[in-house]
């Protein structure tokens, strides 16, 4: 750009030249402080539309990963909630298998019978109890629970998990050694003899069993969100450093346009003062006539 001849006082062509180059330097001085101070190569569009583009897609896919990985880790704590619960009652399973062991044996007579009769019964109740009481967010989950987990940021990246219905007249039916199966109240022995003491011990290994199986499935779930977890660990990782690369301001390179664009400044201000003081030349003319 010309900066125009001295002498013509109207138009002082240097200072506009001199102050289109300090507007320049003063914005993109302003520009680097910007990204300096968010840490940003790019904080609008007009800095990099495609970089903008592909950063934003990738920020989204970041919150979308994010947000599955903390509902893999709320699916984990579920299905940990309900290993607990199942993990009660297989002990109580335990327990009343003891107990039908000992009644099973000619040693006891009716009385004895009859006490562990009652102990057996009272403990299919507290398995019920602990069905009742095994929830999440007010999900049952040994009520033979269905749930399905969010665990990608996709609309099919979802696991499906089934747990078996764990309650005392799920575990056990009606048959020879059991007269009845009541929802609230667990089961009812159909009397206190040695023979119905041996077929509740049948009926106790099938539950025990049964119990197994739900609580190995599980231990499947949870080894399968596990593996989840870890790739979303790994998926966010990558998709964050793909965004920095994209995005993110390198300070030592800023720093350094910053530092020179500073120098350029004081130079570009100093020109601007010159130039604003050359059409006082014009007056030695005007004197000299």
């Amino acid at each position: 750009m010309s900066f125009g001849d001295i002498n013509r006082v109207n138009t002082n062509l240097q200072a506009l030249s001199s102050q289109y180059s300090l507007n320049k330097i003063n914005s993109r001085l302003a520009d680097n402080q910007l990204k300096l101070s968010t840490g940003l190569r790019i904080n609008k569009a007009e800095d990099d539309a495609a970089g903008f583009s592909i950063a934003s897609k990738l920020s989204g896919r970041i919150a979308g990963l994010e947000q599955a990985s903390r509902n893999v880790g709320d699916a984990k704590s579920m299905l940990d909630i309900a290993e607990s619960g199942l993990d009660s009652v297989m002990d109580i399973l335990v327990e009343m298998k003891s107990k039908a062991t000992q009644g099973a044996n000619d040693s006891l007579g009716s009385t004895e019978r009859g006490y562990i009769k009652t102990q057996i019964e009272a403990l299919s109740e507290e398995i019920n109890k602990i069905a009742d009481q095994t929830t999440f967010q007010g999900t049952a989950l040994m009520d033979g629970a269905s749930l399905t987990f969010q665990v990608g940021e996709g609309s099919g990246d979802t696991k499906s998990v089934s747990i078996s219905a764990s309650r005392a007249d799920d575990l056990f039916s009606t048959g020879a050694a059991i007269s009845a199966t009541d929802t609230d109240d667990g089961i009812t022995l159909t009397d206190a003899t040695r023979s119905t003491f041996n077929g509740v011990l049948s009926d106790i290994d099938t539950a025990i069993d049964s119990l197994a199986s739900t609580v190995n499935q599980i231990g499947i779930d949870q080894n399968s969100l596990s593996i989840r977890q870890e790739n979303l660990s790994q998926a966010i990782t990558s998709n964050s450093a793909a965004r920095s690369r994209i995005q993110d301001a390198d300070f030592a390179k800023i720093q350094s346009e910053s530092v020179k664009l500073q120098i350029m400044q004081q130079t570009a201000t100093s020109a601007l003062a010159q130039a604003n003081t050359s059409p006082q030349a014009v007056l030695g003319f005007l004197g000299g006539g």
